[in-house]
């Protein structure tokens, strides 16, 4: 259902940045087209060309590459049929409720024509605070689809909700909702 799909994988800094390998690594085995845009933070979670080779594809990080040209967020939000923000760090998340623009990846966000899903993935604190569930009602309001996050044992060692929603589940998500 996904083979031609065009979608961009956005990369937060999370600890779950690590299973964005796996599902970049999925949505590529469903054929779909996959650019990766990461956080400057994700990329201390995962190495950008670990991303890089399993989406054939650079990984754009930054406005402008060591050469000073421009990574045209602008392109990649027209070129997408999907943005998936996985993980969707809490601030990331806060971000984009509240429209900001610090990063590559909330540029493309904020300009992308396409149709938007998130990830969330933090501790359970965190998942809980009053301030990330309200975060998480605006993107709603923005027409941002939310995946459940999963519930568990977390990077703390806590056990409850906030884990990233494993990715054949996001792979199902997506399916489900958009490719159907």
């Amino acid at each position: 259902m996904l083979k031609g799909k065009k979608i961009i994988l956005g990369v937060t800094g999370s600890i779950a940045a690590y299973k964005a390998a796996y599902l970049c690594r999925l949505l590529i085995k469903n054929e779909a087209e996959v650019r990766v845009v990461m956080t400057t933070s994700a990329s201390a979670f995962i190495s950008p060309l670990t991303l890089s080779t399993l989406s054939k594809h650079p990984v754009q990080i930054e406005m402008f590459d060591d050469a000073s040209n421009w990574n045209n967020h602008v392109e990649l939000g027209l070129w997408a049929d999907l943005f998936l923000v996985a993980p969707c760090s809490a601030n990331t998340l806060a971000k984009m409720a509240n429209g900001a623009c610090d990063n590559l990846l909330l540029a493309t966000y904020l300009s992308a024509k396409c149709r938007t899903a998130i990830a969330p993935a933090m501790d359970l604190d965190m998942w809980k605070h009053s301030a990330t569930q309200r975060n998480i009602q605006l993107v709603q309001s923005d027409g941002v689809h939310v995946i459940p996050v999963g519930n568990g044992e977390l990077a703390s060692g806590l056990n409850g909700e906030g884990r990233l929603a494993e990715p054949e589940d996001i792979l199902t998500y997506l399916n489900n909702e958009f490719f159907n």
